[in-house]
């Protein structure tokens, strides 16, 4: 049966309320899920630092009884020096701490005497504070060595009745300096194909005599064919001894350490950077095709002998790179190909 001109009106009425009701459904269901999306999203990418750091621990002071060092969790729950959360900290120290407090298993188990001298805990030799988000979750202090040196007498704070024998291995973690908890550039290892020039500047004799400056180019460059040739002056030197083995070092160049990751101008003058025996400018191409520089100045021997100072770029920290891998730089950078000095 047609249905009249109010049945019609009805039906067009209700499809239109059902439809406006089925849109508000879409909406809120739309909304509800960009926000269960979000959440998950925020849990995963931002999860709270109780989350992502092993027991929740946010902090961790340690002192070995000549340095205080402390350290605490970021944003991204990854350990940082507190001094300077931009030091490039390596974790596996803070780990190795941290591993050693959770598996805490003392050699022996002691009743404490009432003089503690006898541990050497009257006036500890160091301690150590483990704070989680509510404040501190261990709080030691460590005495003195066993006789046989390969233990220490700890106490916890929260048992002062107790006095522990554990193995030296926490200590020594602890007596680790912070710049060899640094995570050290890795410098490019070049190989002769992708360089283009070496350029070696020596050290200035004095205002009338300009520092020596040698300059190797190199006639076929990455990506072509054969071996490549070395020019220096227009003559070819491929085949010295010398630019044989710069271009060896070059390839396995490491550094050793750091020795002040923010030197004071005082600092890097004892260096001997306010006249560096050597410079070296290395023009290279990566394997993308892009054109990259790497610059080493050196400066004086360091104190044990082993090597020397050296600054990469135009950053102030220093490195040490030992003496046999400068051997060859620090001889052409003085005399240039003229070896008879």
């Amino acid at each position: 049966m047609e249905m009249d001109w109010r049945q019609r009106r009805t039906v067009t009425m209700l499809t239109a309320v059902l439809l406006t009701l089925f849109a508000a459904v879409l909406i809120v269901l739309g909304i509800r899920y960009r926000e269960n999306r979000q959440e998950d999203e925020s849990r995963q990418d931002g999860q709270s630092v109780q989350e992502m750091t092993a027991g929740g621990y946010v902090s961790l002071v340690y002192s070995n009884g000549s340095t205080t060092l402390s350290f605490s969790v970021d944003e991204y729950g990854k350990w940082v020096w507190s001094n300077d959360t931009e030091f490039p900290l390596k974790q596996d120290t803070v780990s190795a701490i941290l591993a050693l407090l959770e598996n805490w298993r003392p050699q022996q188990t002691l009743a404490a005497e009432e003089d503690l001298s006898t541990y050497g805990l009257a006036e500890p030799s160091g301690s150590l504070i483990l704070s989680g988000e509510n404040g501190p979750v261990r709080t030691l202090a460590f005495g003195k060595t066993t006789t046989d040196g390969d233990s220490r007498y700890v106490m916890e704070e929260s048992d002062p009745s107790t006095v522990y024998i554990v193995p030296d291995t926490l200590f020594t973690h602890m007596d680790v300096p912070i710049y060899d908890m640094m995570e050290l550039p890795v410098l490019p290892q070049l190989e002769e194909g992708a360089i283009r020039s070496i350029l070696l500047r020596g050290p200035d004799v004095d205002e009338e005599i300009p520092a020596l400056v040698t300059l190797f180019t190199a006639a076929k460059r990455s990506g072509e064919d054969g071996p490549v040739t070395w020019l220096h002056g227009g003559e070819d030197v491929s085949g010295n001894e010398y630019v044989k083995a710069l271009l060896e070092d070059i390839r396995t160049l490491t550094l050793t350490r750091c020795v002040d990751y923010e030197p004071s101008d005082e600092a890097a003058s004892i260096c001997g950077f306010d006249a560096p025996h050597a410079t070296m400018t290395v023009n290279y191409t990566t394997d993308t095709g892009t054109e990259e520089t790497l610059v080493v100045t050196v400066g004086d021997v360091v104190l044990d002998s082993s090597g020397r100072y050296v600054r990469l770029g135009d950053s102030p920290t220093i490195y040490s790179l030992p003496t046999a891998a400068l051997d060859p730089l620090m001889r052409l950078a003085a005399n240039g190909l003229d070896m008879t000095e």
